[in-house]
């Protein structure tokens, strides 16, 4: 076992820590999740300055904004694909969604958000997992619904603008019939991981279903390229995984059985977390429709959520309020703008303008509330053009053309 798993799966279970693993988030502190000593835990490296003015040279504009203000804000081994890609040397995009909800919301967009920026940056094929197996375990969803809800999550996907010709979409459920490759690279893995490495990173208990406990390894079998011998072959293509930063404990799992099999360990990028409306100790929720905005909900939905639930970092009054001002790092709608106002200027202005108690709440939720709604209905108008038809030409096992470095 590697340093780097090793070290994880000793700090999975710490008191006075928050709780972050793939099923569960939870802070301790009002201000939320306390990125430093998380990284610190799992033994990633901070996105720094050096990196983004990297990524700024090589791609030749501005980095995306969510890496520029630290949502994306820890990676592994990012520097070592810009280096391949200097070099001339291919890399792919891995990413996925596990579909437990027909609509998804506002924050389950943002990995395909940056997903899609490095895509257009760099020209590379996109592999993305729809883990209906996985949320048929862990929801106890029946098969057959998993697969719809699979289908449907899908089509929201596909409405971000992704590039059909550099793109692959899959559900677990069904591709894992039509590609043996899959099947046996999950095999592969599964022969280098005992039971107590995924006890460890996953916390899993002697009454866990046998299926859960096998899952890890289907999560982590496409960041092996020749999962995916219709684009790869039989090439050993590094690959690079955009995702929440309670992801990573497959990944690390990954990294770990990777080299043993003669691939390239998979290098990450990762988020923060998307905030729940109601806060940071509180949680956000497929199947709590006002802890969060989702993309189906109408313009008065999305207003009446944001001024109702969305937790304010102002004060008790507005004298208090204009005197002492207001926290912007626990306001939820001042952090839907951090996610989602491209101007960095105006952000910064309106951050200032809130500290010095000069804008109000309610101010901050009527900015929130006007950025947010035209992102829902574009999506909306982008997502009534995804047919049944579109979807299954994403689906469908092809070959895919892309004009990054050559495979």
């Amino acid at each position: 076992m590697s340093d780097e798993l090793s070290g994880a799966v000793q700090k999975i279970s710490v008191e006075d820590e928050d709780i972050v693993n793939p099923w569960t988030v939870e802070s301790i502190s009002d201000a939320g999740i306390n990125y430093d000593k998380l990284i610190d835990r799992f033994g990633s490296t901070r996105i720094n300055e050096n990196l983004i003015k990297r990524i700024e040279k090589i791609t030749g504009k501005p980095a995306h904004h969510m890496i520029r203000r630290g949502i994306f804000f820890s990676h592994r081994e990012l520097d070592v694909i810009l280096t391949l890609w200097e070099k001339g040397k291919p890399f792919y995009l891995y990413t996925g969604r596990g579909p437990s909800s027909e609509s998804m919301h506002m924050g389950h967009l943002i990995p395909f958000i940056i997903t899609k920026y490095l895509q257009d940056s760099f020209n590379v094929p996109l592999v993305i997992q729809m883990s209906d197996d996985e949320k048929s375990l862990w929801k106890d969803l029946k098969v057959e619904d998993a697969i719809n809800l699979a289908h449907e999550n899908a089509k929201d996907i596909i409405a971000m603008g992704f590039d059909l010709e550099k793109t692959f979409i899959f559900n677990d459920l069904t591709f894992m019939g039509q590609c043996p490759a899959f099947y046996q690279n999950i095999i592969r893995m599964q022969k280098c991981v005992t039971f107590n490495s995924v006890r460890g990173l996953f916390g899993f208990t002697d009454s866990d279903l046998v299926g859960k406990i096998a899952f890890p390894i289907v999560q982590a079998a496409p960041a092996l390229s020749t999962t995916f011998p219709f684009i790869f072959g039989n090439q050993k293509v590094h690959c690079l995984v955009p995702c929440a930063i309670d992801q990573d404990p497959y990944f690390r799992m990954c990294r770990d059985v990777a080299p043993r099999l003669g691939f390239p360990k998979c290098a990450l990028i990762h988020s923060t977390f998307f905030p729940a409306l109601q806060g940071p100790k509180s949680k956000m929720s497929a199947s709590e429709e006002n802890s969060a905005v989702f993309l189906t909900d109408t313009p008065k939905q999305i207003a009446d959520k944001i001024n109702k639930y969305a937790f304010s970092g102002g004060r008790a009054t507005k004298e208090e309020h204009q005197k002492l001002g207001g926290n912007p790092d626990i306001d939820v709608s001042f952090q839907l703008l951090n996610f989602f106002m491209e101007d960095d200027a105006k952000l910064e202005e309106i951050r200032l303008a809130y500290l010095k108690g000069e804008l109000l709440s309610g101010d901050i939720k009527k900015k929130a509330i006007e950025t947010i709604t035209p992102i829902v209905e574009q999506h909306q108008r982008a997502r009534r053009s995804v047919t049944d038809e579109v979807l299954q030409s994403f689906m469908k096992i092809r070959q895919l053309h892309f004009k990054g470095c050559s495979i």
